[in-house]
């Protein structure tokens, strides 16, 4: 298979290989230090399954392992939902050893999660680049990477896109296993809310990129708004002058102690983020909102979520932006969704 070109090398929608025959990440070669020339597409190995280049299904029950390359993201709403589909085909098929390999840069924060896993989703996790001899031949092995570039990711819901990926039809599994429920056997030990007198509401307005989360502007609206509709304090992350609010920012320094705090939640509010998936895993309550994604393609599965979509036609479809153009258009969107009268959801009685 030719190399690519290099300025194709940080798009490819899929892992790469080195001149050196070693299994990368695109994501890694972002920082502009190394050179970009000499990179083939993963799949010139022809061991290698990669369902943006050809569709498969892996018969799970006759493999004893399988490993997947650059799974399953850099942000940590992406990693929650890949792991929900891994947790699921091991719930299935539980003999099966899963090996993860992760790009080495991915943030810390990101990063934590895998660090946290104590249950049977992956047997192990390490880091890229990998010399593809090193990996069994006649194993499975899967690439996901870059997954943001791939022609389906803005199409499925997120958890039916990392199933089709990992060669099983996301029909074959249930939407109960689609909640990310396998969060809860996480250990949360240094999470804070223990030390919160509860029950309190959550307000969780940031996200991977501006565009997905909640406009600054509207923050004292709406933690005015959970405050009115539910008597209950308010509790989140960020500067909100509301007499209800309290920042917990500098008590959710870590990835443990931000999956705590949702954990703990009688509610929680949101953007399209990790906040949203974070809550489904614990059946809370939530409302989230989505300016440039169809609500269905994040939260279809999660019974407890109220989504809100925004009505901004020109941001449909945008993966991400921080243009102030664009985020004009999203806060005057909150403002008139705020103006008509917002209805957030009752809360089951009675609050833990």
């Amino acid at each position: 298979m030719s190399v690519l070109h290099p300025d194709d090398v940080l798009f490819h929608p899929g892992s790469l290989l080195s001149p050196l025959g070693e299994l990368v990440a695109p994501y890694d070669l972002e920082s502009g230090d190394a050179s970009l020339a000499g990179y083939r597409p993963a799949t010139a190995d022809s061991r290698i399954y990669n369902a943006n280049a050809r569709t498969f299904r892996l018969d799970w029950e006759a493999l004893s392992a399988v490993h997947i390359v650059n799974g399953v993201g850099v942000t940590l709403g992406d990693s929650i939902i890949g792991l929900t589909a891994i947790a699921a085909i091991r719930h299935r098929f539980p003999n099966v050893r899963v090996h993860l390999y992760r790009p080495k840069r991915a943030p810390a924060y990101v990063e934590a999660l895998y660090a946290l896993l104590n249950g049977p989703i992956v047997d192990t996790c390490q880091s890229l680049p990998r010399v593809i001899g090193e990996l069994p031949g006649h194993e499975a092995i899967v690439d996901v990477g870059n997954h943001l570039f791939w022609r389906g990711f803005s199409r499925e819901p997120m958890v039916d896109f990392f199933l089709d990926a990992l060669g099983v039809d996301p029909a074959s599994v249930p939407s109960s296993q689609k909640r990310n429920n396998w969060l809860r056997r996480l250990p949360l030990t240094d999470a804070s809310p223990q030390t919160v007198s509860r029950p309190y509401a959550l307000f969780s307005p940031s996200a991977s990129t501006s565009l997905r989360g909640i406009p600054s502007s509207q923050w004292a609206r709406l933690v005015d708004l959970i405050h009115r509709t539910y008597g209950l304090p308010v509790l989140g992350f960020g500067h909100v002058d509301h007499p209800a609010y309290r920042d917990v920012s500098a008590r959710s320094a870590t990835t443990a102690a931000f999956l705590g705090w949702v954990s703990g939640a009688a509610f929680v509010m949101t953007g399209d983020s990790a906040a949203l998936h974070i809550a489904a895993g614990f059946d809370i309550p939530a409302t989230a909102f989505f300016s440039s994604i169809e609500p269905d393609l994040r939260a279809r599965d999660y019974p407890m979520c109220q989504s809100v979509s925004l009505d901004v036609p020109s941001l449909r479809g945008l993966q991400a932006s921080s243009r102030e153009g664009d985020l004009a258009l999203l806060s005057g969107a909150f403002d008139r969704l705020l103006d008509d009268g917002l209805a957030l959801p009752p809360l089951p009685l009675p609050l833990a």
